[in-house]
Parts: structure tokens; sequence; C-alpha cells
């Protein structure tokens, strides 16, 4: 089901998200913003960037740099190095959705937590994961004999909405619903906070699709996700 409108922050989620509620988390010049490197790779330019406003970009990141517009339909100069696309969904929990009761196995993922997070990362690979990325929000986890398993966190910040993110699980622990517990976790955080969570998904991961579909996330609309390397 293909669910339009109503969501029109999410028409630009990292751009909302640096001049908004990770204001402290971005780097900018001119109208290009971006995240520090040790957070995210992610960047923004307005709607209709022209020439100037590409090279205050590649001014801020730096020469032969990656640049990860994200779902951006922007498209940069010409001397741009394409690096990669992905087909990708954009999908939203339920208005009024029922995250169910607090899960008491699920704990919060500390600053503490951050080398046995990027360990798991390494081992599960949900995609960028860097050292400052849990201060985007609230990370949380399962242990098994101490052991940290799986994980989910709160990543781009929207007015109104909170994306649910680095959702993994260790290989030798998966099979056993600790991605399905951990996204209820953190929607019901959300809600808590009069927000609504919303994710992306590369569309090619038909199992994660699946999983979000039975939690009740519905498909806003599909996405394209670029990354170029700057002149």
């Amino acid at each position: 089901m293909l669910v339009e409108g109503g969501a029109v922050a999410l028409d630009d989620p990292v751009g909302e998200s640096l001049r908004g509620h990770h204001a402290h988390l971005a780097r900018r010049r001119g109208r290009a913003v971006s995240y520090l490197p040790e957070v995210a790779t992610f960047s923004a330019v307005s709607a209709d960037p022209d020439a100037a406003e590409w090279a205050d970009l590649a001014r801020l990141l730096g020469r032969g740099e990656f640049a990860d517009l994200f779902s951006s339909p922007a498209t940069p100069p010409p001397d741009w190095e394409p690096v990669f696309t992905l087909d990708g969904l954009q999908m939203l929990w339920p208005a009024g959705g029922d995250a169910g009761r607090p899960d008491g196995g699920v704990v919060e993922l500390g600053a503490d937590s951050v080398p046995e997070m990027l360990d798991l990362v390494g081992r599960a690979r949900p995609g960028p994961f860097w050292s400052r990325t849990r201060e985007m929000g609230t990370y949380v986890g399962i242990r098994e004999n101490g052991r940290l398993v799986a994980m989910a966190g709160e990543r781009l910040r929207p007015p109104g909405w909170t994306e649910i993110s680095a959702v993994c699980t260790a290989p030798e622990a998966r099979g056993r619903g600790h991605a399905a517990r951990l996204v209820r976790a953190l929607a019901a955080r959300i809600e808590a906070r009069g927000e609504r969570p919303f994710l992306h998904v590369a569309e090619e991961n038909t199992g994660a699709v699946a999983l979000y579909e039975r939690l009740g996330f519905e498909v806003r609309k599909r996405v394209t996700f670029r990354g170029f390397r700057t002149p």
C-alpha cells in the first residue's frame, strides 16, 4: 500500500533535520549543509540548487570527499563522480499504531556502549554507522549473556517525525524476533513524546520490508539514495 501526502517534512528529511533538531550536529556553508563527519555522511542542498550552492557543498566537504545526498532529487554538476545509486522505500508508522507493552529485555545504549555497537555494526552491516552516530537520538539494544546481539536507534529528526535506523542483529542471534522488539520499543518512545516514527529501507531488502509491513509500517513513497565524489 502506498501512502501519499501529509508529511511534507519527509520530502527533505536530511535538510529538515540539519536545519532543526540536529543543528548542533551540522556544519554549513551558504545554503549547503552536512552532518559532522563522525556523526553521518548525509548532506543537503536546497530544492533547486544553483552552481554556487554546489560549489559551497564541495568546499564544505573538501576535494575528493564523499557527498551522500540521501534521497535528494537534485543532480550535481557533471564533474561530481557518481559513487552509488540505490532504490529504496520511505515507510511510515500508522497513525495511532500500537507498539505494545514496555519490553524489559530492551536496554538503552549510552556512550559507554559505542565500542560494542561498532563491533555489532561490523558483523551485522546495517548501513552507515560512525563513532558519534548515536548522538542523533536514542539507541536501544538486546544482550545475550552480556554480549550486545541486536540494536536499533533514532536517526533523522524532521519536525514531528523520528526515523528508526541501524536495525541489526548479529548473525548468530537472528530468527529470535529481536528486530521487531527493538522497533516496537523505539516506536513507543517516539510516540510518547508526540512524534511519529518513520524509516527508510532498501527496496531489494525484501526481508526487512516484510518485517516492517508486519509491524504496520506503510510505504509513503519510493526514493532513490545517491552518493557522489566531490571534484
